[in-house]
This record gives C-alpha cells, sequence and structure tokens, in this order.
C-alpha cells in the first residue's frame, strides 16, 4: 500500500479578512487553523507540498469586476498547488498519487478530482508544475505563439523577462529562431542572468533610464513582437520601437496593480497607424486546449537542458503572504514557490 500519514484534524489556511487599497497590508489578511475534513463524492484530499503565488492573484483581492471572481472575504484562499493525494473518493485518482489543482494558500485541501490533473514527479520537479511546465509556462507559451503570432526571424522584447513567464518567453523564442531578443528586469543581477544564462541577445535595467532610450539602443532595428508583463512606460517605449505590422500580446500590467488612481496610459497610440500594429490581450485559461503539446515541447527543452528555468522557493506555509508581496516587489528571480 502506502505510508502516507494519517491527516491531522485541523490544518492551517490563509483567509482575506479586508480588501487591500493600494499596496497589501498584513492586517488584511489571516492564517487560520480550519478543520480537514474527508473528501466527499467525486472528491479527493490532497496534502499542498508545493503553493504558487502569482502578481493576478493582486487583481482577486479586489471586488472589482474582472476576468476571474474575487477573493471571498472570511474564506481562503485560491491559487495553483500541487501535492500527494492522502485520501480519495474518486475514480482514477488514488492515493499516493500527485495531483495538480488551484486549492492553494492552505496546507491540506478537498478537491473535485474533475478539476485535478494527475502529474508525473518522475518526469519532473513537483514544483515545475506550477511553473515552467504549468500556468505559467503555458502563459509563456501561448501568448508568444498564438496571441502575438511569432515568427522565425521577428525580433522579441519581453518586459519582466527574468520572472517566471518573461524568462520561458525569451528561450522559447529563441528556441523557435528570433533574430533577436531583448529583455528588461529590475536589477543588474537580473540583467546578466538574461544575457549569460538564458541566451537573450540584450537586456536593460529598466531602474538605469528611461525605458524608451535603452529599448532603441537594445534593438536599434525596431521590434516586431512585444510581450508586455508590465505596461505603463514598458508599453509606450515597444509602440514606439515597433516595426511594421509589429504585435504586442498583454500578458499583465504588475507596474499598476496598486495604483490607487489610473494609470496614464501610452501617449503614442497613433503610432500603431503607422505600423500596423496590433495590440491584442489574452489569458491562460483560453488555450488550456494547447496543454499536452506544450507540456510534449517545453518538456523535451527542459530536459535536454535547453530551456533553463529558476525557482525562488521560500519555504512554510507562515510565510505564504510575504511570499507573494516579494512577487509584488519583485523579489523573486523566476517562479515564487511555496515549499510546504
Amino acid at each position: 500500500m502506502t505510508d502516507t500519514p494519517t491527516p491531522p484534524a485541523t490544518a492551517r489556511e490563509w483567509h482575506l479578512l479586508s480588501r487591500p487599497v493600494g499596496w497589501p497590508e498584513p492586517e488584511n489578511f489571516a492564517l487560520v487553523e480550519a478543520e480537514v475534513r474527508a473528501p466527499g463524492e467525486g472528491q479527493v484530499l490532497v496534502r499542498n507540498e508545493y503553493l504558487s503565488v502569482d502578481p493576478y492573484m493582486r487583481g482577486r483581492m479586489s471586488a472589482a469586476k474582472s476576468y476571474v471572481a474575487p477573493y471571498e472575504l472570511g474564506k481562503a484562499m485560491q491559487g495553483g498547488a500541487v501535492g500527494e493525494v492522502v485520501a480519495s473518493n474518486a475514480e482514477g485518482i488514488s492515493v499516493g498519487d500527485h495531483v495538480l489543482h488551484f486549492l492553494g494558500w492552505r496546507e491540506y485541501a478537498v478537491v473535485d478530482a474533475k478539476t485535478a490533473v494527475t502529474v508525473d514527479p518522475q518526469a519532473a520537479p513537483l514544483s515545475a508544475y506550477l511553473g515552467v511546465l504549468g500556468m505559467t509556462g503555458l502563459t509563456a507559451y501561448a501568448g508568444l505563439l498564438l496571441t502575438a503570432s511569432f515568427k522565425e526571424g521577428d525580433s522579441v522584447f519581453v518586459s519582466g523577462a527574468a520572472g517566471a513567464v518573461g524568462s520561458q518567453v525569451g528561450q522559447i523564442a529563441k528556441l523557435k529562431g528570433a533574430s533577436r531578443v531583448i529583455g528588461s528586469a529590475g536589477s543588474d543581477e537580473k540583467v546578466k542572468l538574461l544575457t549569460e544564462e538564458y541566451g537573450f541577445d540584450a537586456a536593460f535595467n529598466y531602474k538605469n533610464g528611461p525605458v524608451s532610450e535603452q529599448l532603441r539602443a537594445a534593438a536599434p532595428d525596431g521590434v516586431d513582437v512585444y510581450f508586455d508583463n508590465v505596461g505603463g512606460d514598458h508599453l509606450e517605449a515597444a509602440i514606439g520601437s515597433l516595426n511594421r505590422d509589429g504585435r504586442i500580446a498583454v500578458c499583465g500590467a504588475i507596474s499598476v496593480y496598486n495604483n490607487t488612481e489610473p494609470a496614464p496610459g501610452p501617449r503614442n497610440l497613433a503610432r500603431l497607424i503607422q505600423t500596423r500594429g496590433r495590440i491584442e490581450g489574452f489569458l491562460v485559461g483560453d488555450h488550456y486546449d494547447l496543454q499536452p503539446q506544450f507540456v510534449q515541447e517545453v518538456g523535451a527543452w527542459v530536459r535536454s537542458g535547453e530551456l533553463k528555468y529558476r525557482e525562488t522557493v521560500v519555504e512554510g506555509i507562515e510565510n505564504n503572504l510575504e511570499a507573494f508581496l516579494g512577487v509584488l516587489r519583485g523579489d523573486n528571480t523566476g517562479k515564487m514557490i511555496v515549499k510546504l
């Protein structure tokens, strides 16, 4: 059978107590003890081993209408998680299996089996299913190849390029024949990582001067594709450097997530007329049909060492909130993971 431990009577989970205004504060949250219940029909009980914290979670803390429902006050928050099944009341998933699901921010989760994805810890480290082979990886893959219609020979600019999504966008572009890949990041150390480890052709620290000037210097022949994780001055700079028929895929806008006033929009949108440029937003949830193709192609690159990835690992459920705030500050290199 299995040496799976018996679940405890209670376990810890993070609740949202109040909706943050501007930067989230510790008093908006509470780490509470909750009953660990047995799985009902069609459910499994999972002992979470790794939790994901991601920038999009900031949006769910607001009551504003968005593409995903806000977190409910006084209830456990949600997010990507991977763990071991310790009790099963569902066909097709056994005790001892490992599953990927979306009931993170807690130590134990009762998960509807139809929403869980079985993963193989022998094929890749479990944490990889939250990052390079998970939602962030698929975001990079779908956004670059579908939304931005990347083609061989394109020059590509990626903002937030040392993050979990951005670092993968740049590497996929290189592996698929980009003529030039440029990245921006928030420290000289991250810039060095982009060029020396991830194979970007050029990179710059956006804190070292105006983005538009640094981008023009790094991409004197302009860019065909901009993958936007940041918004703000990066988006305006990319529009300014966009080539004829250029494409911009809008994945995120972390620079404005904690603003209490609307951020000014790009002042040069009229340039899209001249370039016949296109800006398109996308959500990874629209592209889960790509998952098998994505895992096959990107999994092979990861195994061969052609695609490299970093993780920033924070230990302990008690540090889940600090890990999330770290993502908003840009403390992480690669995917931010909480290990339980």
